[in-house]
């Protein structure tokens, strides 16, 4: 417990935070063609400061309350029973993969050499826990509007080694859930959603990540809320959750928070494996694990973020309802991005495709905007198959990446993140219009 001089200590401490993050980190004048429009970033203010100030003073340094409260929050507004922190999106589809291979599972665990259905249009880390896991990707093509699976091809992809789906929702941009897990229901599989892009997207007036047995977030900065590094990994199954636990903490059976013992109540009276009977159950080890704890500071960021979720939303939405409304006369020239009837997209960038009949290509557009201070990027890895990484690895391949491949050399996004005010979008709008002059 802090005495009095401490706790004054801190106050003072706390003061200067928000007086110097007020200073340094306000808001400069947007300086158009001089200052860069960034695809995404750190959106913050004093607040985000001053809990992590706040935290490293506590000097827990480990998991400690600031995750737990994170925890909670982010459950809760998410709408499910048990969002788990871990220290990065990646990290959490990597424990949502190897949490379905634990023994704990019986026979729906998923043995090795067993097939997942991803897409190859995506980014790496949807994509390496099959690798990581010694499971085989199946890579089926995607729907050129929304960047997301095609599900007419499921079906075509089903085999008796078939035992789940992974998918993320491409750019925030929900895949068609109706679809994937009537497939998933019917055919007894394991479906996990890869929610980093997504956080705050609906379908059918629902959260995207409650839909799969396991979702995933990212906390990274460009993402929606961000702790620099950090991610949860969400499930409503309590055996899940232990499991995703067991992996993350060293693949031990104890479930103690950091600082704690005995919380089972019968600490040395465990018999498990071909130990002896009583032995420590701190250190008994159900699972070849990891160590992909978060950390306090950063759950501390996270926990200011949170209380700015809807704001971040919002500004999003209307960052990509602008360029929707207003790159529409190029549709001549540009495929603009489409939704489900059912989606409601809590949008991570603007797609654009440029048609096939277009007098410019690509990387014209993409230079023309990079000179002129607006970020672009790729649709992330375009077609992992042609990826220095995955040449020689074992997949499969449904049919043909026809629409995978047209992304890959025709699309690029640009930001919408809610550190884009009206100045910015309106000079990202007269690049564009300055490029298309020459046609």
């Amino acid at each position: 417990m802090e005495n009095k001089k401490s706790k004054d200590l801190r106050n003072k401490i706390l003061d200067l935070t928000e007086e110097y993050f007020k200073e340094a980190h306000k808001r400069k004048p947007f300086s158009p063609g001089e200052d860069y429009i960034n695809y995404s970033g750190r959106v913050f203010d004093h607040n985000e400061g001053i809990s992590l100030i706040n935290s490293s003073l506590d000097f827990w340094l480990t998991s400690g309350h600031y995750c737990n409260e994170f925890q909670k929050k982010f459950s809760n507004y998410l709408g499910v029973r048990n969002s788990l922190l871990t220290n990065s999106g990646s990290s959490a589809n990597l424990l949502a993969l190897s949490a379905l291979t634990s023994d704990k599972l019986g026979k729906k665990k998923i043995e090795e050499g067993s097939e997942i259905i991803t897409v190859a249009a995506g980014f790496p880390t949807t994509v390496n826990p099959i690798y990581q896991n010694n499971l085989i990707p199946v890579f089926l093509d995607v729907d050129e509007n929304t960047g997301n699976i095609n599900p007419a091809i499921l079906e075509d992809a089903l085999t008796k080694k078939t035992r789940g789906i992974m998918l993320a929702h491409t750019l925030g941009n929900p895949f068609d859930l109706d679809s994937v897990c009537d497939f998933v229901e019917h055919n007894d599989l394991w479906l996990i959603e890869d929610n980093c892009d997504a956080l705050g997207s609906k379908w059918d007036g629902k959260h995207t990540g409650t839909f799969g047995d396991i979702s995933t977030q990212s906390f990274y900065p460009p993402h929606h809320l961000t702790m620099g590094e950090g991610g949860t990994v969400n499930t409503n199954s309590p055996k899940l959750k232990k499991i995703i636990e067991s992996f993350r903490d060293w693949g031990r059976d104890c479930w103690c928070e950091s600082g704690v013992d005995d919380t089972c109540g019968k600490r040395f009276n465990w018999e498990l494996g071909q130990l002896p009977k009583g032995y420590d159950h701190k250190y008994i080890y159900s699972h070849i694990g990891y160590n992909l704890k978060v950390t306090d500071l950063q759950a501390a960021v996270g926990v200011a973020q949170i209380d700015k979720i809807d704001a971040f939303i919002k500004a999003r939405k209307e960052n990509h309802a602008f360029f929707q409304e207003n790159l529409r006369k190029y549709d001549e020239y540009l495929k603009l991005p489409e939704k489900y009837k059912k989606a409601d997209p809590s949008w991570f960038g603007f797609i654009i495709n440029i048609k096939p009949e277009a007098p410019f290509q690509r990387n014209e557009l993409v230079n023309f905007l990079e000179e002129n201070k607006v970020a672009t990027r790729m649709l992330f890895a375009g077609n992992l198959t042609k990826q220095p990484a995955y040449i020689n690895k074992k997949h499969k391949i449904i049919g043909e990446l026809e629409k995978t491949d047209e992304l890959m050399k025709n699309a690029f996004w640009i930001g919408v993140y809610p550190g884009i005010n009206d100045e910015m979008r309106n000079y990202v709008l007269e690049v564009f219009d300055q490029f298309f002059k020459r046609f």
